[in-house]
């Protein structure tokens, strides 16, 4: 019997060993690339701010926000992940507070792309009244709109959240770590959830298509600049990846719901690993790496900032 419990003893000790292997493994894999992708937008969007003309130009104004927006909601993802690694409960304002700031940032970003389209489909298939059109005052309030929009969906998420009977609960400790889905204290947050992010992913991907086959049909005319519609075609295409990569995020939730029925909770801890870092890591790291190396204004400044400011054979863009 003394050897059947020493024995138990040891399994229970080597599978507890073999978890805390796993978490730190898991916490580096998330960890390490995001303080990276960290400090490359942080240098971004210092580059962005550096020159008049990412200033006064609209589409890096544009670049500013989605950036701005991918960088608060990569560090607020990254912020609630090392919690719930140290097994750190919080109370439920704190935790709506952070759930419901990521979910407006989670917003702001495709919203931002719709824009960005918008204004590309604008400068090809109205040159001439670009100019008039995409101002840096219009652009500014387009930026005001979107924002506006994302705060919308978070002051109705709060409503949802304060009709919960909170009064009748013993503390307002948290039982579970942190997250999106430990904040659907109701049926009604569900719901609305799945309702907002069909409408928000119908209504994105068809603004992008269309700007992209109007961009199309606008190069077969003879009249356009066969070379600035091929850059806005190309342009396009990416805001379509990035689209589709940022509203995958939107289905987050719903997958981890699903799979939390069906799969042990040690599957569900892994998987939940392996999305955060397709999901939401990745997306949030495409905006620096994809202007930053193809924008040919960028690209110097940023490696200039970047090498901080060591004198390299790529000299920064001048005023």
């Amino acid at each position: 019997m003394m050897y059947a419990n020493q024995s138990l003893t040891n399994v229970s000790a080597e599978q507890q060993y073999q978890g805390l292997l796993e978490r730190v493994f898991f916490s580096t894999l998330t960890t390490v690339p995001c303080c990276m992708f960290l400090i490359i937008n942080g240098t971004m969007l210092y580059t962005l701010r550096s020159k008049p003309v990412f200033c006064e130009t609209s589409r890096y104004i544009l670049l500013y926000n989605l950036l701005f927006a991918d960088t608060v909601q990569l560090a607020l993802s990254q912020l609630l992940y090392i919690l719930a690694f140290c097994r750190m409960k919080l109370t439920y304002p704190v935790c709506g507070i952070l759930t419901l700031l990521a979910d407006l940032t989670n917003e702001v970003s495709p919203l931002t792309l719709v824009v960005m389209s918008l204004e590309r489909y604008v400068a090809v298939c109205f040159p001439l009244r670009h100019a008039n059109i995409i101002t840096t005052r219009n652009t500014g309030v387009a930026i005001i709109v979107v924002w506006a929009f994302s705060s919308l969906n978070v002051l109705i998420r709060v409503l949802l959240l304060l009709d919960f009977p909170f009064q009748d609960l013993e503390s307002l400790q948290m039982k579970d770590f942190c997250s999106d889905i430990s904040m659907y204290l109701g049926p009604m947050s569900d719901h609305y959830d799945k309702a907002y992010t069909c409408f928000l992913f119908v209504s994105a991907g068809v603004a992008v298509t269309s700007s992209y086959i109007g961009v199309m049909i606008a190069a077969r005319s003879a009249s356009t600049d066969k070379t600035s519609a091929r850059k806005a075609r190309n342009t396009l295409l990416l805001h379509m990846v990035q689209l589709g990569l940022s509203l995958s995020s939107t289905t987050y939730n719903p997958i981890l719901i699903a799979l939390s029925k069906t799969v042990s909770r040690i599957v569900f801890v892994r998987v939940q690993n392996v999305f955060y870092v397709c999901i939401f890591i990745f997306p949030r790291c495409l905006s620096a790496l994809i202007y930053g190396i193809r924008d040919k204004t960028i690209r110097p400044v940023l490696v200039y900032h970047l090498c901080c400011r060591l004198k390299l054979s790529v000299n920064p863009a001048k005023d």
